[in-house]
């Protein structure tokens, strides 16, 4: 069985807001001794009770986290996710012994190593060989460290030919690639990382998905991993922590902890309508007249699930007279995932209203959250408006005669025909 390597018990993180100081020098260099040196209360600011009525102080009080209970075991990978505000970043900080809890205690065992900034440690003036020196000693590793993993960590950046150049003159996506292929070599047993993925290309995030996979799979490290792409925590974690005002809403296996926390964060729109052009979203082309998710369910009001069909009607008014347009429907997963892409035959369409329909087969999408975009495009080629998640909802799991409980894997969920069979075997 896996040993706990962090737990965190009724953590409480409080912040005063407005002004920093006393208003005394006397008092700050009191306040000082006692908080950074005692290691005790601030005497001048006493924190309100987490259950305490609203009062003047609370009023100047900012809970960042309240009362957060969890544990990790050896070589798990967490995600941790939340609004902005949610009290994720001042968790890593806590754990990474940057901040002090204002109650409870952060129990850790083994080195830890915390990426909240990628590029910490990068001086502008200096190359970018004697920048991963630096780097490196200041995340923790020793120079010999460095010399051994130099090879690779040029590698990984794919800098080679900049190597001798200032910093400076690297391009924004060049600067992450240097400074998380840093980041990526580390060898601490506990690895946290804050938003490191929110910049850089797309082939380069894929690559250090893959890399951090790696080392918590091969090398059996643990890693807390804080991003707003839902994807890349459903990819890369094993289990989820959802933060919201600075409390556990949920943990668990990270599938369902983010399902519940895109649930949460999005509501059913399944009709729009606009009375007049100069209403309806679009341009100087094209302006929409209603947009509708239409559902054919077996049993009116009943909940939406999986095996229901839905129909996407839409209108638009043509302004710019007789075009060639086409329509083309994407849709995509809450996780910012497109699912497909389907485009409507062009047709010759004079000044006034057109209209638009497509069908969803039942039994074709797993459950989970969608939302629909729709575009108009003049001539095959041209996008005359993009009209960006016009629809959402929600399909509901069913399973019938299945006994299966687990996650139903994939994005959609066909009906196929499947069968198994055996031939007449003679048994001797």
């Amino acid at each position: 069985m896996a040993e706990t390597v962090i737990q965190v018990e009724n953590l409480s993180k409080i912040y005063r807001l407005g002004t920093t100081g006393t208003g005394s020098l006397r008092q700050d260099l009191q306040r000082w001794w006692t908080t950074a040196i005692r290691k005790r209360e601030d005497p001048f600011f006493q924190a309100p009770a987490l259950g305490a009525k609203p009062s003047a102080v609370q009023n100047q009080a900012l809970w960042a986290l309240r009362d957060v209970n969890f544990e990790i075991k050896q070589g798990e990978v967490w995600g941790i996710i939340g609004n902005n505000g949610a009290g994720k970043s001042t968790l890593l900080k806590v754990i990474s012994r940057i901040v002090r809890p204002t109650r409870g205690t952060v129990k850790g065992r083994g080195r830890i190593s915390s990426l909240l900034e990628v590029g910490t440690g990068f001086h502008p003036e200096l190359s970018g060989r004697e920048n991963i020196f630096l780097s490196g000693f200041i995340l923790g590793m020793s120079k010999d460290e460095i010399r051994s993993k130099f090879d690779e960590i040029v590698a990984f950046s794919g800098l080679e030919l900049f190597l001798d150049t200032p910093v400076k003159r690297y391009s924004s996506g060049m600067y992450v690639r240097l400074a998380f292929a840093v980041a990526a070599h580390l060898e601490p047993d506990i690895l946290i990382l804050d938003e490191v993925l929110a910049v850089g290309d797309a082939e380069f995030q894929k690559k250090c998905l893959g890399k951090m996979r790696e080392v918590s799979q091969k090398e059996g490290r643990t890693i807390l991993f804080v991003s707003h792409s839902m994807q890349a925590v459903a990819k890369l974690c094993q289990y989820g922590l959802w933060l919201q005002q600075g409390m556990v809403r949920e943990s668990g296996r990270v599938t369902q902890v983010v399902n519940n926390y895109l649930l949460g964060t999005q509501n059913n729109n399944i009709k729009q309508t606009w009375a007049t052009p100069e209403e309806g979203p679009g341009n100087d082309q094209v302006r929409f007249k209603a947009v509708e998710l239409v559902t054919h369910l077996a049993v009116p009001d009943a909940p939406l699930d999986i095996r229901a069909s839905l129909t996407i009607k839409f209108q638009f008014w043509n302004l710019a007279g007789n075009a060639v347009l086409n329509a083309g429907l994407h849709l995509f997963s809450y996780g910012g995932e497109c699912i497909f892409d389907v485009p409507s035959p062009s047709i010759t369409c004079a000044q006034g209203v057109v209209s638009g329909e497509c069908t969803i087969p039942g039994n074709f999408l797993n459950d989970g959250s969608y939302f629909i975009s729709l575009v108009i495009v003049r001539d095959t080629l041209i996008e005359v408006f993009y009209f960006e998640e016009c629809l959402s909802f929600t399909m509901e799991d069913f399973r019938g005669d299945i006994q299966w409980q687990g996650k139903w894997m994939g994005t959609v969920r066909p009906a196929l025909p499947f069968q198994l069979t055996q031939p007449e075997t003679i048994i001797q």
